[in-house]
């Protein structure tokens, strides 16, 4: 529990102010592919992730999964449910072996949230949160499958080390066989080195920057 202490909106709490956070907080570990919360499910806690990747997804009338983001370690998840008492808009589940802080919102709420430091960073997530749902919205409605995959290459390009193809195709919201063609594409003109094992290496950042 002393890693409380890392995430960045409790790092400045003192020792009983730390000591009054553990007794509404518990460590809670999963598996790859465990949910977290489905949508439509009422928000209870506050989740910090502290370990492992988590995606959140939404589904559409087709039971196809629509991928909105990917959290890392030190994150709050889906604070926005908490904070305005709705329904968690979206599905999270954990693509491998994953802790996590569960904190009892209402009493943070009524225990913490005078703590200006911490509302400052709560604030701060927030708008995070809503950069995020303008890059997924440009991302959807403006890119061609060719800009997804540039675009993540050039953000992201060393997932491509830890994630499958299958993994990466799902973040971009594309089909396997989509990626793969757009991966021999960039490579078979000049952009990437592509390897067996599909590490990539750029290599010309600027043509991939064009097809964006």
């Amino acid at each position: 529990m002393d890693r409380i202490r890392t995430v960045s909106c409790f790092s400045k709490l003192n020792d009983e102010q730390i000591e009054k956070l553990k007794k509404i907080s518990v460590i809670k570990k999963f598996s790859a592919k465990e949910i977290l919360f489905y949508e439509g499910d009422a928000p209870i806690y506050l989740y910090v992730l502290l370990q492992g990747t988590l995606k959140v997804y939404k589904t559409n009338h087709k039971g196809q999964q629509i991928f909105l983001h990917q959290f890392y370690p030190g994150g709050l998840v889906a604070e926005l449910a908490n904070f305005e008492n709705i329904p968690y808009p979206a599905t999270a589940e954990f693509m491998s072996e994953s802790e996590v802080l569960r904190i009892d919102y209402k009493a943070l709420e009524h225990d913490f949230f005078k703590n200006p430091d911490i509302s400052f960073e709560i604030i701060k997530s927030l708008i995070a949160k809503h950069k995020i749902l303008i890059d997924v919205i440009q991302k959807e409605v403006i890119l061609t499958a060719d800009a997804k995959v540039a675009k993540f290459i050039l953000e992201n390009g060393e997932l491509f080390k830890t994630l499958k193809n299958t993994q990466v195709a799902s973040i971009l919201n594309l089909t396997p066989e989509t990626l793969s063609r757009t991966l021999s594409k960039f490579k078979s003109s000049g952009f990437i080195e592509l390897d067996d094992k599909h590490h990539i290496r750029v290599l010309d950042a600027q043509k991939l920057e064009e097809v964006l």
